[in-house]
């Protein structure tokens, strides 16, 4: 868990065990170590460099920062599928549902509440 997910200069009084994602264009005793993951101990400063794939939680917001082609990424879980309780929540994005329109019946109070579900499901990012 970090404190920060991009501090340039370190704070001036950090608690032992506190952590830090180091900034570009580090200053004071983090000048030259852009990049590293800063953790604060009884004896000082610890460093450890980053790497692909490694994943860290921004204590200030709860998301998820995880490394990819050499930058964080915050909040941006990917994934092929959700499960909860073992029932497959999400999954691949579907094709594009079409607004509903004309027929033999037209149900207007029908229509719009179709319309809302797929508003909703277009707002969370299922269909197109």
């Amino acid at each position: 868990m970090v404190e920060s997910a991009a501090l340039a200069s370190p704070p001036a009084s950090p608690a032992a065990g506190s952590c830090y994602v180091v900034a570009e264009g580090a200053t004071g005793v983090w000048e030259g170590r852009d990049g590293s993951l800063a953790c604060f101990s009884e004896g000082g400063w610890r460093y450890v460099p980053f790497s692909d794939g490694m994943m860290l939680v921004d204590r200030p917001s709860g998301q998820l920062l995880i490394r990819r082609s050499g930058a964080w990424e915050l909040g941006i879980f990917r994934a092929k599928e959700v499960r909860v309780d073992g029932l497959t929540v999400l999954r691949n994005r579907q094709p594009d549902i079409g607004e509903p329109s004309g027929g033999p019946l037209v149900d207007s109070e029908c229509r719009a509440a179709v319309g809302q579900v797929i508003a909703a499901m277009r707002a969370h990012g299922l269909i197109g």
